[in-house]
């Protein structure tokens, strides 16, 4: 709200400083304004290429070539290269995991045999829980 009373005293300010201008400078004064507002030229976003050396990026951009079909794709492969990384990270996790118990096993003074004994599971769940 503030703001708005702000910019409506500004508009007034100006509004009443207009009434003091021969309308010959007016119309100058508005002629230059249409002439530096068609010689604005219009920024226009140009994409750029991380590269090293010399070369410039920009300059594939500048041969003409138009990447807007090419987006989807290259999001699509992000996105499958991700999802690969990801799985490899945890079939690796797992493996080493099954790595560890299989060396514990076979470290242990406890023949692998024990372990398909019923009783000698019954035995260990029983010891576990008194801890």
């Amino acid at each position: 709200m503030n703001e708005e009373r702000y910019a409506s005293r500004v508009r007034q300010v100006l509004n009443h400083g207009l009434q003091g201008i021969p309308p010959a400078a007016s119309r100058r004064l508005e002629a230059a304004r249409h002439l530096a507002v068609s010689r604005q030229k219009q920024a226009e976003p140009e994409l750029a290429l991380a590269t090293a050396g010399n070369w410039s990026g920009s300059q594939l951009l500048r041969s003409g070539v138009d990447f807007t079909p090419f987006k989807p794709f290259l999001a699509i492969i992000a996105l499958l290269v991700g999802m690969w990384l990801a799985f490899y990270w945890h079939s690796t996790q797992y493996v080493s995991e099954i790595e560890a118990v299989d060396m514990a096993l076979l470290a242990d003074d406890i023949p692998p045999e024990a372990f398909l004994d019923n009783e000698f599971i019954e035995w260990l769940k029983d010891d576990s829980a008194a801890d």
